[in-house]
């Protein structure tokens, strides 16, 4: 029996939702979400999770399924997803349907992840306070001087993966990129991967009308109940940074700038439409970061909608 695991990926707001729902109506299968924000339940607005009636049209995996306070990474997301797709081929399916942006995450599952050491909580902690202090390019540095290899592969405009690899070499050692020695680990059914395109302006616009429409589903008040976890890995997030700065302008209390994502002199968010101004730009800075993400990955059949 040709077991299939048909992966839709692309950038955000590109229409994946909607396209996976058809396609796993299409072959009777559930759709698995690989969006490592998606996946926690206090996020809701913010991460555009599938309305009711589309979590109605077929059933979701890995949706609302964890909470912001337990940290939650790839490689359990690995274990997880893994385990999951194991019982749905052994309940009869054929093919199974997988759908997010979280490249990460998709990797994990298609090509499995190198053994990392686990976090070293003080240290962590320690480097997250240089990020809000210094800002990124202090760090970078510093990972440019231990593992230029690193530096000059990830994504070092991303404070969270910086502090991550420059975690690894001051708690190890050895540099990060030493890790990355593993193979591709073996998966016992075929992968198939679509990603999603549409015409950087058209996709621009979908993102600045997706953001308008969270704003106007209570984008503010969902930022507002989720203050006192703000400091947790998930609400690092595009959408909630920008929406905490603003609710601070608003309580009157300091300026905290983002430890990732948006531009640190920034300064702060005085109003409504300068964070829906963030919101939306960085968004757009997020879906390049993905395209540029897949634009390695030539085993991915490319679909401009």
């Amino acid at each position: 029996m040709k077991r299939r695991l048909l992966i839709v990926l692309g950038p955000t707001a590109v229409g994946k939702t909607d396209y996976s729902i058809a396609l796993a109506q299409r072959y009777g299968s559930p759709v698995i979400s690989c969006d490592s924000r998606q996946i926690y339940r206090e996020m809701t607005i913010g991460t555009a999770v599938p309305s009711a009636s589309q979590l109605a049209a077929v059933k979701h995996y890995f949706i609302h399924s964890h909470t912001v306070t337990e940290p939650y990474t790839a490689g359990k997301y690995e274990i997880e997803a893994l385990a999951l797709i194991e019982e749905l081929f052994s309940r009869g399916h054929e093919t199974l349907v997988m759908a997010g942006g979280s490249g990460f995450y998709i990797d994990a599952v298609c090509r499995g992840l190198d053994d990392f050491p686990e976090a070293d909580p003080q240290l962590r902690e320690s480097l997250m306070e240089r990020l809000r202090e210094e800002g990124v390019e202090s760090l970078r540095l510093e990972l440019k001087r231990l593992d230029p290899e690193s530096y000059a592969t990830i994504d070092i405009a991303n404070g969270q993966r910086v502090v991550r690899a420059l975690e690894v070499c001051i708690m190890t050692g050895r540099k990060f990129s030493s890790f990355k020695t593993s193979g591709v680990k073996k998966r016992d059914f075929e992968i198939e991967k679509t990603g999603l395109i549409r015409p950087r302006e058209e996709l621009y616009g979908r993102i600045g009308r997706r953001v308008l429409q969270m704003v106007r589903d209570g984008l503010v008040e969902e930022a507002a109940s989720l203050l006192p976890y703000r400091d947790c890995a998930a609400l690092q997030t595009v959408g909630y940074k920008e929406m905490f700065g603003y609710l601070d302008y608003c309580a009157g209390r300091e300026y905290r700038p983002p430890v990732s994502g948006q531009h640190r002199n920034d300064g702060p968010v005085t109003s409504l439409d300068r964070a829906v101004e963030l919101i939306q730009r960085n968004t757009r800075h997020y879906a390049k970061r993905q395209l540029s993400y897949w634009g390695r990955d030539k085993s991915i059949r490319w679909l401009n909608l």
